[in-house]
């Protein structure tokens, strides 16, 4: 095996690399915070140098995750929530599957119709497939929505079948004041993209687990992590 050259040109080795991206995305540390924990270590990274890390690595991190995640699923749940950004009001509709993982989210100034729409347009054009059961709240923009662009799925409204979305948000709202609100729309998709996949794998339901079962699934997370930061390809 040899190393990918994604790594090339890189002072810090993979390792390095890997284990800061993790500390940006899983934790709620900042750059700067990172440096001071780098530092603690031995090691002596900048912030700057930990947010170019992120910028560059962390999607394509994100990306071996969903694809080592990758299956058909029957069942998805959507939903839209409010965030700030520059001080603005927008709306962050999320796709996720039956699991948890979310599978694909935008950021829009408006909760009508035509967002919706697009939400349903760029999950079937990711995806590739339609799911069986679509399970949403009662907002009327997802009735629009399923008539034009999912009408042959059974689509599903109800306060509480849509509880899996509703309780994923809480690492993002978490996050969210840690970072003290969003500047642009740009960055903020840029930074939940990843984020959005990072952060949960980290986090398996611990309330439905004894400790034993939890170490070992937190340890299969950790190899799967592993596998996809190293980017090796067949010599």
């Amino acid at each position: 095996m040899r190393v990918s050259s994604t790594y090339k040109g890189y002072r810090f080795p993979r390792e390095i690399i890997s284990y800061c991206v993790w500390l940006y995305y899983r934790c709620t540390h900042s750059f700067r915070e990172i440096e001071l924990l780098m530092a603690a270590s031995g090691v002596k990274v900048t912030y700057e140098t930990t947010h170019t890390w992120c910028a560059r690595f962390g999607p394509d991190y994100a990306r071996r995750l969903r694809q080592s995640a990758l299956r058909r699923d029957d069942k998805g749940h959507l939903d839209e929530v409010f965030i700030e950004v520059g001080g603005v009001q927008k709306y962050l509709w999320r796709a996720l599957d039956q699991h948890g993982n979310v599978l694909d989210l935008l950021i829009q100034g408006k909760r009508d119709g035509k967002a919706a729409i697009r939400l349903f347009r760029a999950l079937l054009k990711k995806q590739g497939y339609r799911t069986r059961v679509l399970n949403t709240d009662k907002l009327p923009s997802f009735q629009v929505a399923h008539r034009t662009t999912m009408s042959t799925v059974e689509h599903r409204q109800g306060k509480y079948l849509n509880n899996r979305c509703e309780n994923s948000h809480q690492p993002t709202r978490q996050r969210e004041r840690a970072m003290k609100g969003y500047r642009t729309v740009g960055s903020a998709q840029r930074f939940l993209a990843p984020f959005s996949r990072i952060s949960p794998h980290f986090r398996p339901p611990r309330h439905r687990m004894i400790a034993t079962d939890h170490r070992t699934e937190l340890s299969t997370r950790f190899q799967v992590w592993d596998q996809g930061t190293e980017l090796t390809i067949a010599a």
